[in-house]
């Protein structure tokens, strides 16, 4: 069996996107529906995981020497 390709961010939201398209033309038996409604939720539990994480590596937040808060692009070493 191949192996399974890791979607990227963007084909994941495509297939949410879908499910959701699914769901909205009413075709769907209620189970079915319930099931690609779980799908979905934890399609996007994911890819808010991963936009969090994201969001973590751009950008930390700094004590300035006033107190204040401010945002620095974070250095990402390789």
């Amino acid at each position: 069996m191949a192996a399974k390709k890791k979607l990227s961010f963007e084909e994941r939201l495509a297939q949410v996107e879908a499910l959701i398209g699914e769901m909205e033309s009413g075709a769907l038996p209620l189970e079915d529906a319930l099931r690609r409604y779980e799908e979905g939720m934890n399609a996007l539990a994911a890819l808010e995981k991963e936009l969090r994480g994201a969001q973590q590596r751009l950008t930390v937040l700094r004590r300035a020497a006033d107190g204040t808060e401010e945002e620095v692009p974070l250095e990402v070493e390789e």
